[in-house]
C-alpha cells in the first residue's frame, strides 16, 4: 500500500455523524479517523490527508494535530517528524488486551456498587436488564447500556474511577450494538450476570462477570477487525 493515502485524493471524505458532532473538536477528528481506518479507508502505510480532514470537518489543523498525538498513544498512527502522520500496524492482542484492561477496571467498581447497593439501587438495575431483554434497536441497547454503567459508577462513589474510564476511548468507531455482530447478545448476557452478583451482595463475583462481559466484548470486536482484514499480516 502507497504511504501516500492513495484511497483518498480525489475522493471526497465522507461526513461527520451526529455522535461525531457532539463531541469536542479532537475528540471529533479522532473518532472520525478511527471510523476511515475501519471503513477500509485509510489503511496501514497511509498518509493521514490532515487537510482533508480539517476541511470535511469544518476544523482548523490544531484539533487535527490534537487528534493524531491521542491516536499515536493509542496505537492508531505513527508521527514521523518533518514527514507526517502514517497509519499503523493495528495489533490483536493490543485490541483484546483494551477490552480485558476495561473489564478489569469496571469490575473493581461493579465490586465497590456491590459493596454499596442499596434495594432502590438493585431494583433499578434490575429494571434496565429487563429493558435490555426486549430492547432490539442498537441506538436504545447503547442507551441503556450507558445508563447500566452509570449508575455502576454512581453506586461505586469514586469520581477517579469514572475519569480512569473515561480516558479508555472506544474502539469501534460508532455504535457499538449496531456495527458489531452477536454484541447486543454479550450485553444482555453480561449486564444480567453483573446485576445478579450486585443483587446477591457478592463483590468478587460482580467483579468477574464484568471482566467475562468485556472479555466476550474483546472477542467480537477482534473477530470483526480480523474479518474486515484491519489487523497487519505477518511480513
Amino acid at each position: 500500500m502507497s504511504a501516500q493515502a492513495a484511497t483518498l485524493p480525489g475522493t471526497p471524505l465522507p461526513p461527520p455523524d451526529e455522535a461525531m458532532v457532539r463531541r469536542s473538536s479532537g475528540e471529533q477528528v479522532a473518532l472520525y479517523i478511527r471510523r476511515l481506518i475501519f471503513e477500509g479507508r485509510l489503511r496501514q502505510g497511509d498518509r493521514v490527508p490532515q487537510d482533508e480532514i480539517a476541511r470535511a470537518l469544518g476544523v482548523s489543523r490544531i484539533p487535527v494535530r490534537e487528534a493524531l498525538l491521542s491516536l499515536e498513544r493509542e496505537g492508531w498512527v505513527t508521527i514521523k517528524p518533518h514527514r507526517g502522520a502514517f497509519i499503523g500496524a493495528l495489533d490483536e492482542a493490543a485490541v483484546r488486551d483494551h477490552y480485558t484492561l476495561y473489564g478489569l477496571v469496571f469490575g473493581f467498581a461493579a465490586r465497590r456498587a456491590t459493596e454499596r447497593r442499596t434495594p432502590e439501587m438493585v431494583a433499578h438495575l434490575d429494571e434496565l436488564c429487563r429493558a435490555l431483554q426486549r430492547a432490539e434497536d442498537p441506538a436504545a441497547v447503547a442507551r441503556l447500556s450507558r445508563d447500566f454503567g452509570r449508575l455502576i459508577l454512581q453506586t461505586a462513589g469514586s469520581p477517579r474511577l469514572r475519569a480512569v474510564l473515561r480516558a479508555m476511548v472506544g474502539i469501534v468507531p460508532g455504535n457499538f450494538f449496531a456495527l458489531v455482530p452477536g454484541a447486543i447478545e454479550a450485553e444482555r448476557d453480561g449486564s444480567r450476570a453483573i446485576w445478579e452478583a450486585v443483587r446477591d451482595g457478592d463483590p468478587d463475583r460482580a467483579a468477574w462477570a464484568c471482566a467475562q462481559k468485556l472479555q466476550r466484548q474483546g472477542d467480537l470486536v477482534a473477530e470483526l477487525f480480523a474479518t474486515r482484514g484491519l489487523f497487519a499480516t505477518p511480513a
